[in-house]
């Protein structure tokens, strides 16, 4: 069930991206953002396992992008902190412009929770992990972004998924 809800969520998202990124080719002067960026802002949790030590968390996240050249993806990191550890992301993105210094993001990767069991914002324990999100330069060298993240069968004791939704603001260099 898992399998097929997953695969389900996929297709339907990468569908939407895949359509900005070819609406957003058709029109004149549209072209996305580039850069790569650190950045730092506000992790909401929003799901919790249905067990002890597991409801939703508020906390802090820490993430970055490398833009890979002359090419539409990204290498990400992401840190979800709050609660008693921290979610540790590596995820690779497929990057749509959808305007100027604007991107649409959706990709995939791993949480690593640094204690198991313990709170975080995307659940307690190891997970796999898909993520939507938007990202503009808003003025130079200042990226603001804001991203869903999806842990798959994220909590111990529960086959209960996670969600939680970022946002901040990030350097360019």
């Amino acid at each position: 069930m898992k399998l097929t809800k997953l695969a389900t969520s996929f297709l339907a998202v990468a569908s939407i991206v895949l359509s900005a990124g070819i609406a957003s080719a058709q029109t004149a002067g549209t072209n996305g953002t580039n850069g790569n960026y650190i950045g730092a802002g506000i992790a909401v949790g929003a799901t919790s396992g249905g067990q002890g030590n597991d409801e939703a968390q508020i906390g802090g996240n820490i993430q970055g992008r490398y833009a890979v050249p002359n090419a539409p993806v990204s290498l990400r990191g992401s840190v979800l902190y709050g609660g008693d550890a921290a979610a540790i992301m590596p995820i690779v993105t497929y990057d749509a412009p959808i305007a100027k210094n604007t991107n649409v993001y959706f990709g995939g990767g791993y949480s690593f929770v640094t204690d198991e069991g313990q709170k975080t914002p995307l659940g307690n324990r190891n997970s796999p992990v898909v993520t939507l999100g938007v990202e503009s330069e808003v003025s130079k060298n200042v990226i603001a972004y804001g991203d869903t993240k999806w842990g798959i069968d994220a909590y111990r004791n529960s086959d209960a998924d996670a969600v939680s939704f970022q946002a901040g603001l990030g350097y360019r260099f």
